[in-house]
């Protein structure tokens, strides 16, 4: 059984949801983006999402734009990433996905890159701009070197898109809860109850939901829909504030820890 499969049966074992954080590599610098992570670890995270920086993050937000354009200014390398990984698998067991957009992943090599991120301990590749139609030679060099592909699915996926991101899913489905970008929200969409279990039914993998989680309320409700909830503007804002490195590790854990205990209610 796979990091990411234990993680899930044990979160179906205690009947709760699976809460996956976001952690920006590189942000606000490598070695605070590690104390990020491991701060995520200990309030309580099943899963970690390391973000990949990119110049044009066209799945995200303000706050993820601005945390990518940041790492960037670091000079952070998609390879860079691969030390908040290898800092998290140093003591944790729990699996992390690298999350990035394709261009980066090619530039630095898809097979040597992949093979290196399994050597430093990811889990899984999330890449919001691969289409699950078009993952065909990507799906089967992660699946040599070990790691799961996991597809985004929107409100406005087609019946198709949804079996083909089904299909091509090894680690687990990634549901957007709204139309648009990553990003905090007030409220989320009415319909989503009806939509998320249709996603639901025609998995074969876990599904979680993200964009615009932003309190442990909205994580309870919807962590009651699926899976897992994955929360990353609110946990990438709160890092970015201004404080030390150690002030800021404290302020996401407490958040973490107040939404690990929602879900656990």
């Amino acid at each position: 059984m796979s990091r990411i499969q234990a993680a899930f049966a044990r979160c179906k074992a205690e009947r709760r949801p699976a809460l996956v954080t976001y952690v920006m590599g590189g942000d606000p610098d490598l070695g605070g983006s590690k104390a990020l992570a491991l701060a995520c670890v200990a309030g309580g995270a099943d899963l970690l999402e390391i973000g990949v920086p990119f110049s044009d993050p066209i799945a995200d937000g303000p706050t993820i734009q601005l945390a990518a354009e940041r790492s960037l200014r670091h000079g952070t390398t998609p390879r860079d990433c691969l030390e908040v990984v290898k800092a998290v698998r140093a003591r944790s067991d729990v699996p992390v996905a690298l999350m990035g957009y394709l261009n980066p992943m090619l530039a630095a090599g898809f097979e040597a890159f992949a093979g290196e991120a399994a050597a430093a301990g990811a889990d899984a590749f999330i890449i919001p701009d691969l289409l699950p139609e078009e993952a065909g030679e990507l799906g089967e060099i992660a699946a040599r070197h070990g790691l799961a592909l996991v597809f985004l699915l929107a409100p406005t996926s087609t019946p198709a898109r949804v079996a083909a991101a089904a299909r091509a899913a090894t680690g687990f489905l990634y549901f957007v809860s709204v139309t648009g970008v990553t990003g905090a929200r007030a409220e989320l969409p009415p319909d989503l109850t009806s939509r998320v279990a249709a996603v639901r039914a025609a998995s074969p993998v876990p599904v979680v939901i993200g964009f615009g989680v932003s309190t442990p309320e909205q994580a309870r409700l919807l962590g009651s829909l699926a899976d897992g909830v994955v929360v990353g503007s609110a946990i990438v804002s709160r890092g970015a504030a201004p404080g030390s490195r150690s002030a800021r590790a404290k302020r996401v854990k407490a958040f973490v820890a107040s939404l690990a205990r929602a879900l656990r209610r």
